[in-house]
């Protein structure tokens, strides 16, 4: 028998009240290092009356919320205390006292092959842990040393079912429960034990909980923690051992399957009911097969488990989710679906109403229930009409949708479904966002758009998505990912010949999206494909085409970037051309040479995109071919109108950009000059080219011979005007190859040619290959002239 100090309480009662948590952890861990210390020097019952009170202090459970750490810091020192036992007696058992090793253990060694003197060591430890008086510290004790019962039997199970009966005399269900996973963490010390006193852990922590919900009292500790926190104290051991069971899979199979589960569940709760949280924790670990070839019974199970410790909808989810995992067959899922719907109907709560959808909702599309859908969508429809939605109902009535969304390959699909439009209505914020952006993914994910109820559908469901967007960032991933969809949505729309609803349409979605200019830019690209596809259609084409020129050049001003308007004006006037509306061409080039005027001076903090600038002026110059000229202005009008414009920011414009500019009027007024013009507008009836209009007037040639002599002295001024030596060189050469290419080689034009080569040749190598293909290029030019 152990003397009474033993028993002594490490904190003297009149001190409980006055010490903190912090200062009781650091005296747990002061004892930790003092049973070391004794054991280091050979006293082991002091290392043992000092684990003893460690032990004695699992009995106070009177802080439930400190009792788990508690227990964690005491069985590490039990733990400690219990591998230095086995050491020793292990040592006794290899070793003689004068160090020399005699025999050595196997790993699977039996009893049989311990010594006598170290079997005596080891019982009499154990009957040392028997004499202590208090029961939770002699059991825990007992469990500390549990693994050395190897070196005395071979056979555990009446130790184990033994120290399982003495547990039930605990007063106190939070230490039993905790006391139950330390029985499990030390017997899988031992060799492979029959797992059947798992299921009597189990059994055993079901029934105090089942008490504790069914007492009138709030706690059997006398606390203020109500039944459901106290419930959920006792988690952490019962979910061990759930989970210890299925530890080894095929143990565990052996155990709960092959036609044995019915009747194990059936010793698990006996007569009493079955916690919710128990049985949640059970049905996250059984195996798929067991889920299989048992769901029924588990739904009996959820049907009448007791407790609000967890919800009962959570359980009944996760069936559905388990279920889903099991590829069950449809014989079985319609039997479950059957009696899952018959149940939560009852449930007035839209909240556990969806929980529980949500986990079958995966089962109904992959079996392709469709009726089954309808009526759960239906129940949502009604729980959900005229009602604030929370954040967790929504929440999970995105989480539905998206596994609808994920299952359907077409938007005819999903308008099927008659509650669908309803439910969404009711949905607000970032998930009624995503269901939306979801259904706009879909329905632009390949071909074209014909229907008018569906392009309807998806622009009501556009305009809610921008009217919902972060404004304040326009270019966070979700509003760019947006503008991507409802860019490709109005590309897909076709209204077939129904030319002015497609114009209406296109009207409807300036107004509603025109917060992006990708979006204004795609709508006045659509509206002069609408015009040029009206071309064969005479007697429409010409109001149409001033309906759908009028709607971009409505448009385009709005545009926030000047080389976008730039390139819209330009493409509108070229369409306008094409109809013989040559008044609004005219207009849209006025338009352009303002947003040109606006792209040079726009920042002048900002380098000027030289390369862009050249683009924009050949392409309008390319398409002044085809205009016709101005009989009050002249026919150089628009030309003169450029270079004033160039001229009028010669503090900006740099001299490359001043000389492409020349060029390219140069080249201008050289096509105008030919008898046949390259090219001509091909649309409903023919526009008369300059070359038509003004055919062989002298006054036209002499008009563009006089703006061409004041072009070549302002070409030769602005390359002077370069700083840079090569880049100078570069600019003759090219101004020389343009004058060359498209003019008569006179005297005058020819002593310019040559002026520029030696301005080259002042400023590159004399082998340079640019210099010397045009010094070969003039020659042949001479020769040709001569």
């Amino acid at each position: 028998m152990l003397p009474d100090e033993l028993d002594d309480p490490l904190i003297p009662d009149e001190d409980v009240k006055y010490i903190t948590q912090q200062e009781y952890i650091a005296k747990i861990n002061e004892l930790k290092n003092e049973v070391l210390d004794a054991w280091s020097v050979g006293d082991h019952f002091k290392s043992l009356k000092l684990s003893v009170k460690v032990a004695r202090l699992l009995r106070d459970t009177t802080l439930l919320q400190f009792y788990p750490t508690l227990f964690s810091l005491a069985t590490d020192i039990l733990d400690m205390l219990g591998d230095m036992v086995w050491e020793r007696i292990k040592r006794k058992a290899e070793y003689l006292e004068d160090g020399i090793q005699f025999h050595a253990l196997p790993e699977d060694f039996q009893a049989s092959d311990v010594c006598s003197d170290a079997k005596e060591t080891c019982h009499n430890w154990f009957c040392k842990i028997g004499s202590i008086r208090d029961l939770l510290p002699r059991i825990f004790m007992e469990l500390a040393i549990l693994p050395c019962w190897r070196f005395l039997r071979d056979d555990f199970t009446d130790v184990v079912q033994r120290l399982l009966a003495m547990m039930r005399g605990f007063g106190s269900p939070l230490a039993s429960a905790y006391c139950h996973l330390y029985l499990v963490y030390r017997v899988q010390k031992l060799p492979a034990c029959h797992n059947e006193y798992l299921i009597t852990c189990i059994r055993d922590i079901n029934l105090m909980m089942v008490s504790i919900i069914s007492s009138k009292e709030t706690t059997d500790d006398g606390s203020d923690v109500s039944k459901e926190s106290f419930i959920h104290l006792l988690e952490p051991p019962m979910e061990y051992i759930v989970k210890s069971i299925f530890k080894d899979r095929k143990q565990g199979s052996n155990i709960l399957v092959n036609d044995r589960l019915a009747r194990t569940l059936s010793e698990l709760f006996g007569k009493s009911s079955c916690v919710s949280l128990v049985l949640n924790h059970l049905l996250k670990e059984l195996p798929t097969e067991a889920i299989r070839s048992n769901a029924l019974r588990i739904l009996d199970l959820i049907e009448c488990s007791v407790g609000s410790s967890i919800d009962q909808c959570l359980n009944y989810r996760l069936l559905g989710f388990r279920l889903y995992e099991t590829d069950a067959p449809m014989e079985m899922v319609n039997m479950v679906l059957e009696r899952v719907i018959q149940d939560i109907c009852q449930y007035p709560d839209l909240d556990t109403y969806l929980k529980v959808v949500d986990g079958y909702v995966d089962i109904i599309l992959h079996n392709q229930m469709k009726s089954e859908l309808e009526v759960l969508l239906e129940g949502i429809a009604e729980r959900a009409s005229n009602k604030w939605l929370s954040d967790a109902e929504l929440e999970s009535l995105q989480s539905v949708f998206i596994k609808i969304l994920g299952h359907t390959k077409c938007l005819e699909d999903i308008l099927e479904l008659n509650a669908l439009a309803e439910i969404i209505d009711a949905m607000r914020g970032t998930s009624k966002n995503s269901i939306n952006m979801r259904i706009l993914e879909i329905a632009t994910r390949n071909g074209i758009i014909k229907s008018p109820s569906i392009i309807q559908f998806l622009f009501e469901v556009g305009q809610s998505l921008h009217k919902g967007k972060d404004s304040a960032n326009m270019l966070n991933s979700d509003n760019q990912s947006l503008q991507r969809l409802l860019l490709r949505f109005v590309h897909m729309v076709d209204f077939g010949t129904d030319w002015e609803r497609h114009l209406a349409f296109l009207i409807e979605c300036r107004a509603s999206f025109a917060s992006f200019d990708e979006m204004k830019e795609s709508l006045v690209h659509h509206a002069n494909c609408l015009v040029m596809k009206t071309l064969k259609d005479a007697k429409q084409h010409l109001s149409f085409a001033r309906s759908c020129l009028a709607f971009s050049e409505a448009t385009i001003p709005s545009i926030t970037t000047p080389a976008k308007q730039l390139f819209l004006y330009l493409e509108t006037a070229e369409v306008a051309l094409t109809s013989s509306l040559v008044c609004h061409s005219d207009g849209l080039i006025d338009s352009a040479l303002s947003s040109l005027q606006s792209l040079v001076f726009e920042d002048s903090r900002l380098q000027l995109d030289v390369d862009r600038i050249i683009c924009i002026i050949q392409k309008l110059s390319g398409l002044l071919i085809m205009v016709p000229g101005n009989p009050m202005h002249g026919v150089t009008h628009i030309p003169k109108k450029l270079l004033s414009l160039v001229n009028s920011h010669s503090w900006r414009i740099t001299p490359r950009l001043r000389v492409r500019t020349l060029c390219t009027n140069i080249l201008l007024l050289a096509a105008l000059s030919q008898h046949n013009l390259p090219y001509y507008p091909t649309g409903i009836k023919e526009v008369p080219g300059n070359n038509l209009l003004y055919f062989d007037e002298p006054s036209y040639h002499e008009e563009l011979s006089s703006f061409c002599s004041y072009l070549l002295q302002d070409l030769l001024f602005a390359i002077k005007q370069e700083s840079s030596p090569t880049a100078r060189g570069s600019l003759a050469l090219e101004a020389c190859n343009c004058i060359a290419s498209v003019l008569k080689m006179d005297d005058s034009v020819m002593c310019l040619c040559n002026e520029l080569v030696e301005i080259a040749k002042s400023c590159l190598s004399t082998k340079h290959n640019y210099l010397l293909s045009t010094s070969n290029f003039l020659a042949k030019h001479l020769q040709v002239a001569n």
